[in-house]
């Protein structure tokens, strides 16, 4: 395994992913569950096994790049990078170059995550885009024809929906997030299965429709998150998949930042 490997840590509401890059070649991915309740040495622990069975040792990271949408587990992240990889991790936030030019009110009101999937998608595909994250939360981001973050939209998404449901309707009992046999359903497993598949894939279809209606019909559309391939056969309108565009924003900003 090469040395001067890059371990790039986005912190998300659910999971933990993280990628090792060799240049721009993404040599390995892992997810870890979120617990804002573990502490460095439990996360360093489980970093430094589950990458060595990946074939990645310490020694082979020279360089960490995280991003993070739960705010104490940044400085637990930041942490494990120095005790157990010995390299001081850039932290995605306000000061760090993108390359992308934020037009929100606020930009500091801007999730990490959404600038780095528009650092990605920019470098990959020509704007305007629309950018579905099916993660925790439903979010659609769009970029202008110029190439500029303007802002989106954010649903919760359909793991929090299926949840809700279950806690608050006392005759409904857990059933698992899949596409059902059909869109009638004859039973309540079957009837919870097609108002979630069937109805979140309306949801996207819907918003990239009205997206598109302010950015351009000739806007391209790029899925990502968790549920995206859960969701895609019911999705004609999504032009692409990118299950690793978070951790390909990483890289590219750290780059920007050398």
């Amino acid at each position: 395994m090469p040395s001067g490997l890059l371990l790039a840590i986005d912190i998300g509401n659910t999971s933990v992913a993280i990628g090792v890059y060799e240049g721009e070649n993404l040599y390995a991915t892992l997810r870890v569950a979120t617990d804002q309740e573990n502490l460095p040495d439990e996360y360093g622990v489980l970093l430094v096994n589950l990458l060595n069975s990946r074939g990645v040792a310490v020694d082979d990271i020279s360089a960490a790049a995280l991003s993070s949408t739960v705010p104490p587990l940044i400085t637990t992240f930041v942490e494990v990078c120095r005790e157990y990889f010995k390299v001081e991790p850039l932290v995605v936030g306000t000061g760090v170059k993108t390359g992308v030019r934020v037009r929100y009110d606020n930009p500091r009101e801007v999730g990490a995550d959404r600038i780095l999937h528009a650092v990605a998608a920019l470098a990959k595909y020509t704007p305007p885009l629309i950018i579905v994250d099916l993660g925790t939360a439903m979010v659609f981001d769009a970029v202008s024809r110029e190439g500029d973050y303007i802002g989106g939209a954010i649903a919760p998404g359909i793991g929090i929906a299926s949840q809700a449901l279950f806690q608050r309707a006392a005759m409904l009992r857990r059933v698992s997030i899949e596409r059902p046999e059909a869109l009638i359903g004859k039973n309540t497993v079957a009837a919870v299965q097609s108002g979630l598949f069937y109805g979140y894939s309306e949801m996207v279809t819907g918003m990239i429709r009205r997206f598109k209606a302010e950015v351009g019909d000739d806007a391209t559309v790029i899925a990502t998150g968790g549920y995206a391939a859960l969701l895609l056969p019911e999705l004609s309108i999504i032009d692409a998949v990118e299950p690793n565009l978070n951790l390909d924003g990483l890289r590219m900003v750290y780059e920007a930042n050398r």
